[in-house]
């Protein structure tokens, strides 16, 4: 009954977003406050219901703001003329080499995280 229901909700909120844009916009920001919410209330809940794993979790945001210093570091902040004339600043462009040195490095990460378990599976 449950899955009809949201079917209908879907069928309904489809429709208004073709007859009216604004209606489309609206449940899309809906939506992204739901996602939003269950995002930071969720893990919160489990984290009540076992706090061992606020330390793993703890690591791991610390892992990633190291990460991101690292590539922080790495990043230049060159801007040639025809972008700065977009108005780009030294600033962004080092931002954005950041988030790009940290893209790469996670996906190494990945990789080899990926080939060392194959390995160590075969192995066993």
């Amino acid at each position: 009954m449950k899955g009809f229901l949201l079917i209908a909700v879907a069928i309904v909120l489809v429709v208004l977003a073709i007859v009216n844009v604004d209606a489309g916009l609206y449940t899309g920001y809906a939506l992204f406050a739901i996602a939003l919410l269950s995002a930071v209330v969720l893990p919160l809940v489990n984290v009540l219901k076992s706090p061992g794993d606020l330390k793993k979790a703890l690591f791991a945001i610390l892992g990633m703001v190291v990460l991101f210093g690292i590539s922080y570091a790495l990043a230049g902040s060159e801007v040639s003329a025809d972008h700065a004339a977009k108005g780009i600043t030294s600033n962004v462009s080092k931002l954005v080499g950041a988030g790009l040195i940290m893209f790469y490095l996670i996906a190494a990460i990945a990789v080899l995280g990926l080939i060392y378990s194959e390995i160590n599976k075969a192995i066993k």
